[in-house]
């Protein structure tokens, strides 16, 4: 496999068809050899704390949409978050990720207080994952100190994402636009896909690859498409239908296959080995990731009580673990394939 055409198009779809079990290995070898030049052995633990279930959106797939009535909702206090914090510097993390539906409940003043709180007195990275707020609000929490935001564009093809998100009254839904507005306001930025959306072509997930090196992204999620059932898309109400051979499956080996490319195409990114992967091979499923391309791992800081309340899909894997399990199971895994966990912030190696 050629370095240079590794960027082409063309190249891309082939490796997304690939099925040959020792081409691939040689793929996955490709993308581990590249992941060790780049961004080294460390594995970097984000904290992740699921700071609210409220949503204003109304996404094809996702268990927070609002109109889910049978969702008990809840908001963290900000105490609560900040004893997260407090537990995550204690477990030795470098950053903690604040994520939530697009909830206007959450006070755009109120969120960065608590990220001045967390910039300082803790060591801490912040990352934050609010969806499509406005560039005020934006604005407000990087000068607050959040050094990097999260915003899936989910899909490139504009015909496929206005069908899984629909827009919110007459505003148009531009997340490219926005992860510019965030690199411009001096976040690192982060963005990503899912991998198997009913109707999505290996034409567009091959385009999507090319979008991540497009907007030099700097933390780029890939997982799974996982849908719940109380939706349209989980129900089957909604659907967009492709030629079957055109269909991206929703497979464990095709988010390794993006993983994989991912690296190759955008080699200084951070890439994490998701929940979704885990949860879709619970025995293996993050340490393939890792050995595959990724370099971080979020386990979950959020407080037990809330997190089968955060329920974007069902069967969440490691809802039931308290954080210094899920961090004590974590560490293991990672020395198991020969990793060591990384100290610090862990931003892009530039």
């Amino acid at each position: 496999m050629s370095e240079t055409n590794i960027f082409d198009k063309a190249e891309i779809l082939k490796w997304l068809r690939e099925e040959d079990p020792q081409a691939l290995s040689e793929l996955y070898a490709e993308a581990d050899g590249r992941r060790r030049q780049t961004v080294g052995d460390a594995v970097h633990l984000r904290g992740l704390i699921e700071i609210s279930n409220y949503c204003v959106r109304e996404c094809g797939y996702c268990g927070l949409r609002a109109s889910h009535r049978d969702l008990k909702r809840y908001r963290l206090s900000r105490e609560e978050i900040l004893g997260c914090a407090t537990e995550a510097v204690t477990l030795g993390y470098g950053t903690v990720v604040m994520q939530a539906g697009e909830d206007y409940g959450i006070r755009t003043e109120w969120l960065a207080k608590i990220v001045r709180r967390i910039k300082q007195e803790t060591p801490l990275a912040v990352t934050l994952s609010m969806g499509e707020r406005p560039v005020e609000d934006l604005r407000t929490w990087r000068e607050a100190g959040a050094d990097r935001y999260l915003l899936r564009f989910e899909t490139s093809d504009p015909a496929l994402y206005a069908l899984i998100h629909p827009p919110r009254g007459a505003a148009p839904s531009d997340r490219i636009a926005i992860l510019k507005t965030l690199k411009q306001l001096g976040y690192e930025a982060g963005s990503g896909v899912m991998i198997g959306i009913p109707g999505q072509t290996f034409e567009s997930l091959a385009a999507d690859i090319e979008m991540f090196r497009r907007l030099n992204l700097d933390m780029i999620g890939v997982g799974p498409y996982i849908s719940h059932p109380a939706t349209p898309l989980g129900s089957g109400l909604w659907r967009r239908n492709v030629d079957a051979s055109a269909q991206v499956p929703n497979t464990e080996e095709m988010v390794y296959k993006v993983v994989a490319l991912t690296r190759l195409v955008c080699p200084n990114a951070n890439i994490p080995s998701t929940t979704a992967l885990a949860t879709i091979n619970l025995r293996n499923g993050r340490e393939l990731g890792l050995e595959r391309g990724a370099n971080v791992v979020m386990p979950n800081l959020t407080p037990v009580v809330y997190r089968s309340l955060y329920e974007i899909y069902p069967s969440k894997a490691c809802i039931f673990e308290t954080a210094s399990t899920c961090y004590s199971c974590l560490n293991q895994r990672i020395a198991s394939i020969g990793r060591s966990v990384g100290s610090g912030p862990g931003g892009r190696v530039q």
